[in-house]
């Protein structure tokens, strides 16, 4: 397991005693306008799951709308304490539960799996029969692991009528294995969250034990289908409940193309926000009782479609973009709308004087090679789970590279002229690269896309691994792959780099020690960046 893994854990695992340590400071001071009560829920196959519920007083008359909150991996139940006093100050009913297997609940860590969906439904049930929840204005919420069960307990249960889904999945198998690469880093901390925190499952152990092993991969898919949102966004749209989903540009858990696809599908009420930052950087000081905006919009969504409050949500674009950089807004009709035009930049030959090729503006040059050796790493790297991206929504700043730094024996780096103006990129960048691997089995490549200044001063926008299994060495395949979406402004003067090298310490493939890669450029419409643009 990388040193960062276990870093990130012990990262998470002190987050969650700062959040419970907060959340109880916040209940204990609670006053008259709602009270809190801790008991017990019995799930339908008897497992007991720990739970905790705020009731607003008796100002607020009559059935109350009422909300699920499902805790995160690693976190219980007190998670979202603050948040639910917000909430039941305001007259609703808050259930928040400990899923199965974590901390003092019953059962073992199913990962989203049938019995935390069956869950979902036992909570509602207990809610309607303990509390004055209105059974017609129920919502389900929950950051990371609990948004997942949420969408899932939406699909299962039609009395959930609306859902905030927070740093969510939608495809388990994206989220660990895009493009056939095991994203190791973010496996590696589940677990060991898992394993700190609760039990996890015999099934979990398995999964997971073929997953750092590089083995089973179909057992892996076979595993993650019921666990994913889009193999039921049929039931979803029958049962049409309200769905928010907000996640971040550089989330290293659950990337967030994924979401793109599966809002596209979504016939209900919905909306898609998008921020900078990583895994759950974006709703953190929201469960520090601190508001923020994707806590507001969490709170404007349920009063929308609860508490029948015209917040102005339901008529508003429902594609919101936050701004890397500046931190503006930008909203739009829907997920195609945020691109209009796209720049085609051609890979040329690497120059013998440079060691490094050009991007060619709406042009491609064929005919050439060029290779690297497999399995050495570069200076150029995705960083660590959480940490790296997770900077960027507490700071602002990108995560930053000198460029010149990047050996060109060890990776192929390819460079645009700098541009006059702004350009507006918007979406999600494609490659088009062929490679020839020179061993047989498995070998990997990752591309890392740069705003850089004339000074060589790197800001990471995007990168995507990308491994080819099955090959066959000394031949070519081609590399068709789009970067995780982003929103940024590459200023006046700047110029984009794209690097790419075969090794990533986020990911646990690389191209093998000893190999090489060639990158070339046949003919057709030869190797190229695709990059979207408004």
């Amino acid at each position: 397991m990388y040193r960062s893994g276990r870093s990130a854990a012990r990262a998470l695992a002190l987050l969650g005693a700062l959040v419970l340590l907060i959340a109880l400071g916040s209940a204990g001071t609670a006053s008259a306008a709602s009270t809190l009560r801790f008991f017990d829920i019995t799930a339908s196959d008897g497992v007991v799951l720990k739970a905790n519920v705020y009731e607003p007083d008796a100002s607020f008359t009559g059935p109350r709308p009422a909300i699920v909150f499902i805790n995160s991996w690693g976190l219980n139940q007190a998670e979202y304490l603050a948040q639910a006093k917000s909430f039941a100050d305001q007259g609703y009913v808050v259930l928040s539960y400990t899923t199965r297997g974590f901390y003092a609940s019953g059962g073992s860590i199913e990962t989203a799996g049938p019995k935390d969906v069956a869950d979902v439904t036992s909570a509602i049930n207990w809610m309607l029969a303990n509390t004055r929840a209105n059974p017609a204005k129920i919502g389900a919420a929950g950051i990371s692991y609990g948004s997942g069960i949420s969408l899932l307990g939406a699909a299962a249960d039609p009395r959930i009528r609306a859902v905030a889904a927070m740093s969510t999945w939608t495809d388990l198998v994206f989220s660990l294995f895009a493009n056939q690469t095991r994203h190791q880093q973010a496996a590696g901390l589940l677990k060991l969250a898992g394993d700190l925190t609760g039990h996890p499952s015999a099934e979990l152990n398995a999964t997971l034990a073929d997953f750092f092993a590089n083995r089973n991969i179909p057992g892996l898919t076979a595993f993650a289908a019921p666990r994913s949102a889009k193999n039921v966004v049929g039931q979803i749209n029958a049962n049409g409940p309200a769905i928010l989903m907000e996640n971040a540009y550089g989330d290293s858990l659950f990337a967030p193309n994924q979401l793109s696809d599966f809002f596209g599908q979504l016939t209900t009420p919905k909306r898609l926000e998008l921020r900078p930052g990583d895994h759950a950087i974006p709703e953190l000081t929201g469960l520090l009782g601190i508001q923020n905006d994707a806590w507001t919009s969490v709170h404007r969504w349920f009063d929308q479609y609860l508490k029948a409050v015209n917040t102005g949500i339901a008529t508003e674009n429902p594609v919101v973009l936050q701004l890397r950089d500046s931190g503006a807004y930008e909203s739009y009709p829907n997920w195609g709308a945020i691109t209009t035009s796209s720049l085609k930049l051609g890979l040329s030959d690497v120059h013998w004087y440079s060691s490094e090729g050009d991007l060619l503006t709406n042009a491609t040059q064929t005919g050439w090679t060029d290779s690297i050796p497999g399995g050495i790493d570069t200076t150029a790297n995705g960083g660590v789970v959480l940490l790296t991206n997770g900077g960027e929504a507490l700071t602002g700043a990108l995560p930053y590279l000198w460029v010149p730094s990047v050996s060109r024996l060890n990776a192929g780096v390819w460079q645009s002229s700098y541009f006059s103006g702004v350009r507006r990129i918007r979406g999600a960048a494609k490659l088009h690269l062929t490679v020839t691997p020179s061993n047989s089995g498995q070998s990997t490549v990752v591309a890392y896309l740069y705003d850089v200044d004339v000074l060589g001063n790197g800001r990471l926008l995007t990168h995507v691994p990308y491994t080819l299994r099955g090959t066959t060495g000394g031949r070519a395949y081609t590399i068709d792959t789009d970067f995780p979406a982003t929103a940024y402004d590459l200023p006046s003067g700047h110029r984009l780099s794209l690097v790419v090298d075969t090794v990533d310490p986020l990911y646990g493939d690389s191209a093998p020690l000893f190999s090489s890669v060639k990158f070339s450029s046949p003919s057709g419409n030869g190797s190229y960046v695709s990059v979207p643009l408004r």
